[in-house]
């Protein structure tokens, strides 16, 4: 698969650009070596530019149109995954897929965003923006879950939940509010992870866990930063220094303690090698869950909800207001 190369990987680009040139000229011993030499070349100043990434930058790396999305990993790490369609109130959103897998033969629930690739998947998936009958679908799959004691899984890759007119009119912050509500009491192992964009409340109505975890170059936060540098300094243009003050990147979030471990993604990112990316999910994965699994129900729930509790006291000591 050809991988697109984003703005700051510029250097990376002209060293492909050289390699597919020299590719397409008959073979020689000497044009291989030249080949390889630009290879190394090339991943050299990629992990060079991936070690001192901006707070923007990494957003562009969580943004990347190819990142691996969660039916991307469905097909290398969950088999005999059984899709679950509807809210049964409105309909079937497809911006959030939800559905039962095993997981080391471990029956698991799967809930996450899907964004879509082509214009039409991207149309179909409403560009990973999800309605309210896309949390009332993924509530109602994570009730069944409990059910059947099945522990839950969910991937958060959203810019935001959709703020279109049908969405307020079939009221997204309720059905919002009663995700976060339900999912802090639910007497199921919930393991979060974040995968891509974790944009806002979109992010945050499948986000309440036991555990949440982030991939290396996933960005989380309560507002993207154009809409933050909009409102803070009425220019979208200040995006920049917005990523950096929102404090959204895997690193700032570890050390606020608002995110419990970040897992290694391939050098420039999960786009550059989808089997090596579900590797190290599934490596991070099924320890976090066989500890929730172990750990005793009351247990459990308590830490869940002093977790949030404690994320909402830190951002009252941010913002000075805590007593």
């Amino acid at each position: 698969m050809s991988v697109d190369t984003l703005e700051f990987e510029e250097p990376v680009a002209a060293l492909l650009k050289e390699i597919a040139q020299l590719g397409s000229q008959p073979p020689t011993p000497e044009r291989a070596g030249e080949i390889a030499r630009l290879q190394t070349r090339a991943k050299q100043v990629r992990q060079d530019l991936f070690a001192r990434l901006t707070p923007w930058q990494r957003v562009l790396v969580a943004r990347h149109p190819q990142r691996p999305y969660l039916l991307d990993y469905v097909a290398r790490i969950w088999p005999n995954f059984t899709e679950i369609h509807g809210d049964r109130r409105f309909g079937d959103d497809q911006a959030i897929v939800t559905g039962f897998a095993d997981f080391h033969e471990q029956p698991v629930l799967l809930v996450g965003h899907q964004k879509g690739r082509d214009t039409k998947q991207k149309i179909t998936r409403n560009f990973g923006y999800a309605r309210p009958e896309g949390y009332r679908k993924a509530l109602r799959a994570m009730q069944l879950a409990e059910k059947f004691r099945r522990p839950v899984i969910c991937l958060v890759d959203t810019p935001a939940a959709y703020p279109g007119m049908e969405s307020e009119e079939r009221g997204i912050a309720e059905a919002i509010a009663l995700n976060l509500r339900e999912m802090a009491v639910l007497n199921t192992p919930i393991l979060v992870v974040v995968t891509g964009e974790g944009g806002s409340g979109g992010a945050l109505g499948i986000a309440v866990g036991d555990t949440v975890l982030m991939q290396e170059y996933a960005v989380y936060s309560v507002i993207p930063p154009e809409g933050c540098a909009a409102i803070l300094w009425r220019d979208a243009a200040k995006k920049v220094e917005a990523a950096d003050a929102l404090k959204m990147t895997a690193p700032d979030l570890m050390a606020r303690e608002i995110v419990d471990g970040i897992i290694p993604e391939p050098a420039g990112g999960a786009h550059q090698d989808y089997d090596f990316a579900a590797s190290r999910l599934d490596e991070a994965l099924w320890p976090a869950l066989q500890r929730l699994m172990a750990m005793p129900e009351a247990e459990r729930l308590e830490r869940r909800y002093e977790k949030f509790r404690r994320i909402g006291r830190l951002g009252a000591e941010i913002s000075g207001t805590a007593s």
